[in-house]
């Protein structure tokens, strides 16, 4: 069945299908975890910074366990579900646009033997394919800033929580008070028109019946972590030529630099925004 999207949506659709992007975020950005980690050191393999992101909301949502449903929503490569469902147990629904990298996360979790707790689905989170009331938690690292729709994804993970159940995600963000126009390079890059902020997802929350259990901005390492993809670009420039164009190479670069250069200067917001659903 042929799915709809909006935009925006489609358009991260399309450069997340592409070759030379999905070469890029598997071998260059962490594999499994394709979103920011948590840096120890400043020179820490990314990958072992993007799976700290990942324990580190796993316990800001405890206790989890075999009986809890997970929604990880714009989930890549499913490296948080298959840590969920292979640590705690958790039955986990992977919701994603990008046929290519739901095609990789279905191949690991048969590999890992977790196929049977972890469910692939191709869908868009602006129109989550699932009942109301139906997940304990819903999920998601650095996805949400690709819906022109921002608040619309929030109103649906709201939708299929169950009353006290939790929302935790990660989102770059803009500051607060980040002047206008100053992020242009990067929205240009990013094909977007907008960041959502902080006060932005507080605002969305109250409306949608979700309560602030915790926002804890760690911006501090958006900017090692982009700084991180960029030393491992350079340094497997010469073994991408054969799986990513220079082209691709070349315009990642100079996008990896714009989102150092903001987060450096203080336009830019990173960290879990972590909600409750109300029970009334």
């Amino acid at each position: 069945m042929s799915l709809s999207y909006s935009p925006l949506v489609e358009t991260a659709r399309t450069y997340y299908n592409s070759d030379d992007a999905d070469h890029f975020y598997f071998h260059v950005w962490g594999g499994e975890d394709i979103h920011v980690g948590i840096y120890e050191d400043p020179t820490e393999d990314i990958a072992t910074a993007s799976r700290r992101t990942v324990e580190r909301m796993a316990h800001a949502v405890a206790p989890l366990g075999p009986e809890t449903r997970v929604l990880d929503i714009g989930s890549g490569y499913g490296g948080a579900a298959r840590y969920l469902a292979g640590t705690h147990g958790c039955q986990v629904s992977c919701l994603n646009l990008s046929e290519k990298e739901n095609a990789r996360n279905r191949a690991m979790n048969r590999e890992r033997g977790l196929d049977a707790r972890i469910e692939v689905v191709d869908g868009s989170f602006e129109a989550i394919p699932f009942p109301e009331a139906h997940f304990d938690l819903v999920w998601s690292q650095d996805a949400i800033l690709h819906s022109g729709e921002r608040g619309r994804v929030i109103a649906e993970a709201a939708r299929v929580l169950r009353p006290g159940g939790r929302l935790i995600f990660t989102d770059p963000m803009q500051a607060d008070d980040c002047p206008a126009a100053v992020l242009q390079p990067v929205l240009d890059r990013i094909h977007l028109d907008s960041l959502a902020s902080f006060a932005f997802y507080r605002q969305i929350a109250a409306r949608e019946g979700l309560d602030e259990v915790e926002m804890l901005p760690m911006t501090e390492h958006l900017e090692t972590h982009y700084s991180r993809v960029r030393d491992e670009l350079e340094r497997l420039r010469d073994a991408l030529g054969e799986k990513v164009s220079g082209d691709y190479l070349e315009r990642m670069q100079a996008g990896l630099g714009h989102w150092i250069e903001a987060a450096r200067a203080g336009y830019l917001s990173w960290g879990v925004l972590h909600l409750r659903k109300r029970l009334g």
